[in-house]
């Protein structure tokens, strides 16, 4: 694919308004949900070839997000597009003032392996919705899933509209190259920092979704057993390769035995006896991660799990775990969850404090004040008291990373602000024309302008 010229296509096709009208925008984000639903079944047999997803597992976490987004955007477009007014100041009599979102352009979107489907969709729909001419770039990782994303898109869309490039480094190489309006990437901090570089060259905004090592604490007051099921489906939902996947837990003393053993039953009962000998247990992407994963457990204590074979590595609890370990040091994106004790409170704040800022946290209390007291004093993206992940699902919650998690966010209404310039408009009246603000300027002039303006 010449991709310069496809950038200039689309740049043209931006420029004669073709995306402007809510007409437009609003047909081709039913044409698309239209499409995911006749490609339903395309879209499961792709995420079990590229990830070995179940079909459940694919459309709760993937598909049925896609569709709900889609059914959000279409619900609050004519709102989300509609110019807002906003006061003027006295001295600006007759003014009125008004809020007008645009488009930026033409989008790039550089989406993940882990979440395919989902990761690529979703900030497609707001740039869409917003006005915008899009280049998607689903990871090569998931090359089933990209060519099921490439024969959809092409469906719906006109190539100069959106776009799917499929291919691997040669391509995200070549599309950095480029000059586009927006830049919206997920993916790991090492890449992230390449693409803002990238982007830096033509000033080009940017969001950056990407990782880290997202803390999971249980206090003393927590509901252990609803702890266990809610924290062992979060970590170990697609083998953990989950970008908020509990990244590791913080545990009261009180409670750390009761819930390594609920975990450990939980496991069980969601992958039975042997999770490698169960077909809907996901594997990990590549023999790379594979490698790397096996590696982060060597030298440590599994309390449970730890089995790996072609692929995949079974949920897996560590106990005991030190600080400086290297399964501490990196994010794990995998089935594999260290666990670390605290006898305070405090300790805990403090431990995740004296870290790079989460993508997320999760709180496992039934304690209001301990509840204030994370929430308010931990830097985080975005989390769940009494539960982990499903954040996600709400598109009225806005989601994005801070610090080395990343920058800017996305779902529901925050998709279309990401992708959209507000811009600010004064409208004056024509009469009257005070004389006050122009030259020459007099003590007589500075004194009433200090009575006006005060």
């Amino acid at each position: 694919m010449d991709i310069a010229r496809m950038a200039a296509e689309q740049r043209q096709w931006f420029a004669q308004g073709h995306t402007l009208e809510g007409k437009v925008r609003r047909q081709a984000l039913e044409g698309l949900r239209n499409a995911i639903r006749r490609e339903e079944g395309a879209i499961f047999d792709a995420l079990r070839k590229d990830l070995n997803k179940a079909p459940m597992e694919s459309y709760m976490s993937e598909v049925s997000m896609v569709l709900h987004e889609l059914r959000h955007a279409l619900a609050h477009l004519n709102r989300w597009t509609r110019p807002r007014r906003v006061g003027a100041p006295l001295s600006q009599f007759p003014a009125e003032g008004t809020v007008l979102p645009e488009p930026y352009g033409v989008a790039l979107i550089m989406s993940p392996w882990n979440y395919p489907f989902l990761l690529s969709l979703q900030p497609l729909i707001g740039a869409v919705a917003a006005g915008n001419c899009v280049v998607l770039k689903p990871s090569a990782y998931a090359p089933a899933t990209a060519e099921v994303l490439a024969r959809l898109v092409g469906e719906v869309f006109d190539r100069r509209h959106v776009t799917v490039v499929t291919g691997g480094r040669q391509e995200n190489q070549a599309l950095l190259e480029e000059k586009f309006d927006y830049i919206f990437f997920t993916g790991s901090p090492s890449v992230g920092r390449e693409v803002m570089a990238k982007a830096a060259r033509n000033l080009t905004p940017v969001t950056l979704e990407l990782g880290g090592k997202s803390p999971c604490i249980v206090d003393s007051t927590a509901h252990i057993p609803l702890a266990a099921r809610r924290i062992a489906f979060g970590k170990f939902l697609n083998a953990g390769q989950t970008c908020v996947a509990p990244d590791y837990l913080l545990v009261h003393k009180a409670v750390k035995e009761p819930l390594a053993a609920a975990l450990e039953k939980a496991v069980e009962e969601f992958f039975g006896p042997d999770p490698l000998e169960n077909p809907d247990y996901p594997r990990i992407i590549n023999e790379k991660h594979y490698n790397r994963l096996l590696g982060l457990l060597e030298g440590e204590k599994v309390r449970f799990g730890g089995q790996a074979r072609e692929g995949r590595i079974a949920p897996t609890l560590l106990d005991a775990v030190s600080p400086q370990a290297p399964v501490m040091g990196e994010e794990i994106f995998g089935p594999i969850l260290p666990m670390l004790e605290f006898e305070r409170l405090e300790e805990a704040i403090d431990f995740v404090r004296q870290r790079p800022k989460p993508l997320a946290l999760y709180l496992f209390t039934r304690d209001r004040r301990a509840e204030k007291q994370v929430l308010s004093r931990v830097p985080f993206g975005g989390g769940c008291v009494n539960d982990t992940v499903i954040h996600l699902a709400c598109p009225g919650l806005p989601f994005g990373g801070v610090g080395e998690s990343g920058m800017g966010s996305y779902h529901g209404k925050a998709t279309f602000d990401t992708f959209s310039h507000y811009k600010g408009v004064l409208r004056r009246g024509l009469h009257p024309d005070v004389s006050l603000r122009y030259h020459p300027y007099t003590p007589g002039k500075m004194k009433l302008l200090r009575r006006f303006l005060k």
